[in-house]
């Protein structure tokens, strides 16, 4: 089980890269100042039989997020372990934002009828889309255009569009045998018109011959409407994950 959620914890890192990353021991502590999403923000303790001195660490981490103006968050894996949660618990730190990991192999995908579609090549153009799809702040854009420049493996940025028009977005970040999905969004004012799951299949179907052999995503648990689609696209849960604030931080920031 926890070497099936390294590889993707390794997958998600290479996919969504963090402006800067430091490790502290096993944990490593992502900081982006141009983007606020958690998982470009956060602690991710990855080997449960790291919990040596706590509160010194903690605290260490704490300095770093306070430098970049994040709120020190923890994104908490079955990596995690046991005991840094019992830890947390004690000091009265919230929990917030399960999310699902799932995944999908290709074989399995039904992708042999999807609409053939060309990944975009231009960056600039795609983050116009996904920030008109997602309704997000352009002062998003210098940010998120930077992650995207950044992801190392061959990244397909797919659009579907009407003229000018963006109807909905995703990135599928094909790694080896792995095609993780990214930033998944339909415009909320053509939804479920079956938009998305079109886009989804045939991302898939550029990945698939291209090599990979499994897909994989991420959710959030309260998100219905997402979960039923992918599972109706045959997509099962591997794990899940949440985060964690100190008292007194705020839970509803990005």
């Amino acid at each position: 089980m926890l070497a099936k959620v390294r590889r993707f914890e390794a997958a998600g890192f290479r996919a969504w890269p963090a402006a800067a990353v430091h490790y502290d021991g096993t944990w490593v502590v992502r900081l982006t100042a141009g983007h606020p999403a958690k998982r470009l923000n956060s602690v991710n303790p990855l080997d449960p039989g790291d919990v040596g001195h706590l509160a010194e660490r903690i605290a260490r981490a704490g300095r770093r997020f306070e430098a970049y103006g994040r709120p020190l968050t923890f994104r908490i894996s079955p990596l995690s372990g046991a005991a840094l949660s019992a830890h947390l618990d004690a000091e009265g730190w919230s929990r917030f934002d399960e999310s699902l990991v799932m995944r999908l192999p290709l074989a399995q995908a039904p992708v042999d009828d999807a609409i053939d579609h060309i990944p975009l090549k231009d960056i600039s153009r795609f983050v116009s889309a996904s920030l008109k799809v997602h309704d997000a702040d352009a002062s998003l854009r210098p940010g998120l255009s930077e992650i995207i420049g950044a992801i190392q493996p061959e990244a397909g940025l797919f659009a579907l569009e009407r003229g000018e028009e963006a109807l909905a977005t995703l990135i599928c970040v094909h790694d080896g045998d792995l095609a993780g999905l990214f930033e998944i969004a339909t415009d909320k004012a053509v939804r479920k018109q079956g938009l998305g799951r079109q886009l989804i299949l045939s991302a898939l179907k550029w990945a698939r011959l291209r090599g990979a052999r499994q897909a994989w995503l991420q959710v959030e648990a309260a998100n219905a409407p997402a979960l039923a689609l992918y599972h109706s696209l045959g997509f099962e849960e591997a794990y899940r994950y949440h985060y964690r604030r100190p008292p007194g931080s705020k839970v509803d920031q990005a």
